[in-house]
């Protein structure tokens, strides 16, 4: 079970892992050795609840697939560990901040001043333009 939040957990059986060959530093040893790591992790069969899955697929972008999947790829370090703990890393910080409710927008009024403010302000640019017109001649 991994732990995303004190209160949730998740199982490691709803995680896939495949292993690919990364392209970048290392040498000979990159065309022989799949060091970049593939992770999937399909939300709607997951056990979030259904207000965190549809925040986890916005939060992902363009790592969600059609089919409801997201796919992390790390390539990031050298060796397959790193790689691995950096997926599952991501991952989890996805899972957290979709697990967050987020904070309700209170809708406000503009003050009394701020209105007065603005109405003077298009007054005056409104007398500035009437001014930049030309004059009408009168016979």
């Amino acid at each position: 079970m991994l732990e995303i939040t004190p209160t949730f957990h998740i199982d490691e059986r709803e995680l896939q892992f495949g292993f690919v060959r990364a392209a970048g530093p290392g040498g000979q040893n990159v065309n022989k050795v799949a060091t970049a790591v593939q992770l999937r992790f399909n939300v709607r069969a997951s056990v979030l609840p259904e207000d965190a899955k549809a925040r986890l697929l916005k939060l992902a972008g363009h790592r969600a697939t059609t089919d409801g999947e997201i796919l992390i790829e790390a390539k990031r370090f050298r060796t397959q560990e790193q790689n691995r703990a950096d997926a599952l890393q991501r991952l989890m910080e996805l899972l957290r901040r979709s697990l967050m409710k987020p904070k309700p927008r209170k809708q406000t009024q503009p003050s009394a001043a701020s209105k007065e403010k603005r109405l003077k302000a298009k007054k005056v640019k409104g007398e500035h333009k009437r001014l930049r017109s030309a004059p009408i001649e009168r016979d």
